[in-house]
């Protein structure tokens, strides 16, 4: 049985090296093939994954690499979305190109609900199917409901324990096998790629410490405007000097547009930091193994929890509360990130791993994320209503409760008692007689 494994980031390369060295990968009886992917917005900017250094180390656990993006070309991996009526031609073409003949295929992809990875699914109809996560999205709920005709293909999910001890939420109504791998073994896939990368010389402050501050492209997404993410940028940075940061290393997103770097040396000249703005292609975690910061500061990055959790470096999320207020619609798929970054890295939540036995349930990260996930997606995950109710019952009046929308909790019936913000409800007073009357009814109806 030939297996595709597709890969969309050289994270991802890494990742799925260190599963594969673990063992509890999914046998391939035949061939095991890389499927390249690219998420990346702007790809003319950047280089490809397979002419990154170190890729070619990595690649070695698989017995041919083949590149999608480059088949597909000019449209990218997530535009792919053949008709029903063209899946077979697909089929058809891809063996071809890709040289697999006709035995069965199995399929490790990751997004599933999403393209490319659900193209894939859709094309080889016949293939069995496990996903495959190495980021913080998987403790988040599956963004669409995934067709029957690929759920009962489906096998199990294989992921990255980044955070110790949290479920994953991804997939859970299907209740698949889950195959969790200890984060902290992806080091020697990064020792891998660090061996193969030379960075450009970097001058660090002997009076002080080093910040590692890592970029997302918040504004190419749409969440804020290029001045707001200029200005969560310039916090980070001051966020670094406020904790006794002389140098700072800024890494903006690979997918990013030119405008991540904007206004950052003022705010660093203002607060006595040194900075470097790093626009080498290379992983975070790259730079952690060689540069060892003393903190990593960002947004919701999944380079936050590589940071804590597998180098042991002082992580810190900026910006948080206002992405979990911007967020829309509710059910957007990056809010379970930003909530676990909030609690995690700006607010102190112990990982469930780490919890006291008689740790207060507001103080839990696992009930506060199946709780955001019932409230983001209740159709597909009914059975965590009780839970849910429970642990907003409890939250109301309190901090945690911004990690809900009232009127999203009020639509789903979860409110008692609380107030629900930005609802001003107009209670007509008795009518009296007459034309005038009817006329102070009208008004008021109308308002």
């Amino acid at each position: 049985m030939t297996q595709l494994v597709a890969a969309s980031t050289l994270f991802q390369c890494a990742c799925l090296a260190t599963m594969i060295d673990d063992g509890r990968f999914p046998e391939a009886n035949g061939e095991r093939i890389l499927v390249l992917a690219a998420s990346v917005h702007q790809p003319e900017l950047g280089e490809r994954i397979q002419d990154s250094l170190g890729f070619k180390s990595l690649a070695s656990r698989f017995d041919r690499v083949v590149d999608l993006a480059e088949l597909i070309w000019p449209r990218r991996p997530g535009q792919f979305k053949p008709r029903d009526e063209e899946l077979s031609m697909w089929e058809r073409l891809l063996r071809r190109y890709w040289d697999i003949d006709d035995s069965p295929l199995q399929l490790v992809v990751e997004s599933i609900q999403v393209d490319p990875a659900l193209a894939l699914c859709r094309i080889f109809h016949a293939a069995t199917v496990w996903v495959h996560s190495d980021g913080l999205m998987s403790y988040g709920p599956t963004r669409n409901p995934l067709p029957s005709l690929i759920a009962d293909r489906l096998d199990g999910i294989l992921y990255l324990d980044l955070v110790p001890g949290l479920q994953p939420q991804l997939l859970r109504e299907h209740e698949p096998q889950a195959i969790a791998f200890d984060a902290a073994r992806v080091k020697a896939s990064i020792v891998e790629l660090s061996d193969n990368t030379e960075l450009p010389p970097i001058h660090r402050n002997r009076n002080g410490s080093m910040a590692l501050v890592l970029g997302q492209y918040l504004s190419d997404l749409g969440i804020l405007t290029p001045d707001e993410e200029d200005q969560l940028h310039r916090k980070m940075v001051a966020k670094a000097a406020a904790r006794g940061a002389r140098t700072c290393i800024f890494k903006p997103h690979p997918s990013a547009g030119p405008s991540a770097t904007r206004a950052l040396q003022q705010a660093a000249s203002r607060h006595r930091v040194s900075l470097v703005v790093l626009d080498t292609p290379v992983l975070a975690e790259v730079l952690m193994e060689q540069l060892q910061p003393d903190m990593v500061i960002s947004c919701f990055s999944t380079a936050l929890a590589t940071a804590r959790f597998v180098y042991g470096i002082e992580a810190l999320a900026v910006g948080t509360e206002l992405l979990l207020e911007r967020l829309s619609p509710y059910q957007n798929s990056n809010r379970i990130p930003v909530t676990i970054a909030d609690a995690v890295f700006a607010r102190g939540t112990p990982a469930p791993a780490a919890e006291l036995p008689d740790t207060p349930l507001l103080h839990q990260l696992q009930p506060l994320v199946e709780a955001v996930s019932y409230c983001m997606q209740p159709e597909t995950l009914r059975a965590l209503r009780p839970a849910a109710a429970e642990y907003v019952a409890a939250a109301e009046s309190s901090k945690q409760m911004r990690y809900f929308k009232r009127l999203r909790l009020a639509k789903l019936d979860l409110l008692d008692s609380a107030p629900v913000s930005g609802l001003k409800r107009r209670v007509p007073r008795k009518p009296k007689s007459g034309p005038s009357a009817v006329r102070r009814l009208l008004t008021t109806m109308i308002r």
